[in-house]
């Protein structure tokens, strides 16, 4: 149980128990103190990890990508209700407040990457950046893991996608103009809302959504296809933000947009509910119970397809504002395909380049 009341800069408010231990402490104030400790409004501390194998093999059916490439594990932004917390337990930590404050480090994925890429087995495809955590989160800008990354899909002419909600991918503006030149890279944001005030508490250290419009405007500029992702659509929270997301930002120059609807697999559950309740307390029954009707009455839903947009009226009520809203803002608009024909195998040049 929480006994935070609304922290600012995080998204969980307190540590759930890892499911792996058999034992767990924590910390209860019978008294009411709430005063903060170290344990409960935690700093950022990285861990580093030299994994033997960088990319992962996606199974999902409602994945539309085969290949990920993670370097970063747990993240900063602190979004509430990303699924990816959930496999922060695997490396001994809890998905709530652990989750945006220890970030694994993967130190060697450019080494690995590459090795992987000269390789005689690597057949190409797209590799997606990232399909867990931002690879642009904030401790990005000093490690710059991701640019190592984008600067070997150049040296190789490997395709590569990456979702992000942070403007710091403007940094790596050069690498991606000559990808784009060469039909190499989608750029997709992440604009769920153009609240500030529910952004800044759900999902409290991403760029607000002026940011990420001027990022999609600037990205557009260079050449650079960027599409828009709204996920997740929360009922009762942000559903009704759809059509303003989709026109501003198919102002900007996004040429594609997509959605999925929030499920709260594993203990998505507890960290959500405890959120909802301490910042949206009027509306936090009526949320929770929209989004379980979404889900055939659950507020988790592992089921292939559904599990991404829902089923139900809420479900059809929210696919047919995203359908109205798209076929009005982005009518002619697609994603250019990506180029898999000049992939340099060994980096080599090509002596007709």
């Amino acid at each position: 149980m929480s006994i935070i009341a609304n922290m600012k800069g995080k998204g969980a408010q307190f540590n759930p128990n890892n499911p792996f231990f058999k034992y767990s402490s924590g910390q209860v104030h019978i008294e009411g103190i709430d005063e903060d400790t170290s344990v409960e409004n935690p700093g950022v501390q990285l861990f580093y990890d030299s994994p033997q194998n960088v990319i992962s093999k996606n199974k999902s059916q409602d994945v539309p990508f085969e290949y990920s490439i993670n370097p970063y594990q747990g993240c900063e932004h602190g979004c509430v209700y990303c699924y990816a917390r959930n496999s922060h337990t695997y490396w001994g930590f809890s998905p709530g407040l652990d989750f945006e404050s220890k970030i694994v480090v993967k130190k060697n994925v450019a080494e690995k990457l590459e090795a992987n890429l000269s390789g005689p087995n690597w057949k190409v495809n797209t590799l997606m950046l990232s399909g867990n955590t931002d690879c642009y989160q904030p401790i990005e800008k000093k490690l710059k893991l991701t640019r190592s990354i984008l600067e070997l899909a150049l040296k190789y002419r490997n395709p590569v996608g990456i979702i992000t909600k942070n403007s710091l991918v403007l940094r790596d503006l050069d690498i991606l103009n000559k990808l784009a030149n060469l039909s190499l890279v989608h750029v997709y944001f992440s604009i769920n809302t153009l609240n500030e005030e529910l952004r800044r508490n759900m999902e409290p250290r991403t760029a607000s959504s002026n940011k990420k419009l001027e990022a999609i405007n600037t990205l557009t500029k260079a050449g650079v296809p960027v599409g828009v992702l709204c996920a997740p659509v929360i009922p009762g929270l942000n559903h009704h933000e759809i059509p303003e997301v989709l026109r501003l930002s198919s102002a900007a120059g996004a040429v594609s947009a997509a959605y999925t609807v929030v499920r709260l697999n594993g203990q998505l559950d507890a960290i959500f509910s405890d959120w909802i309740k301490k910042c949206y307390p009027d509306r936090a029954k009526k949320v929770l119970n929209q989004i379980s009707e979404l889900h055939d009455g659950h507020l988790n839903d592992s089921e292939w397809k559904r599990r991404m947009i829902g089923g139900g009226n809420i479900a059809n009520i929210i696919q047919q504002l995203f359908k109205h809203s798209k076929s009005k803002y982005f009518e002619g608009r697609a994603m250019p395909a990506l180029n898999q024909s000049i992939f340099r195998r060994g980096g080599n040049y090509n002596l007709f380049e």
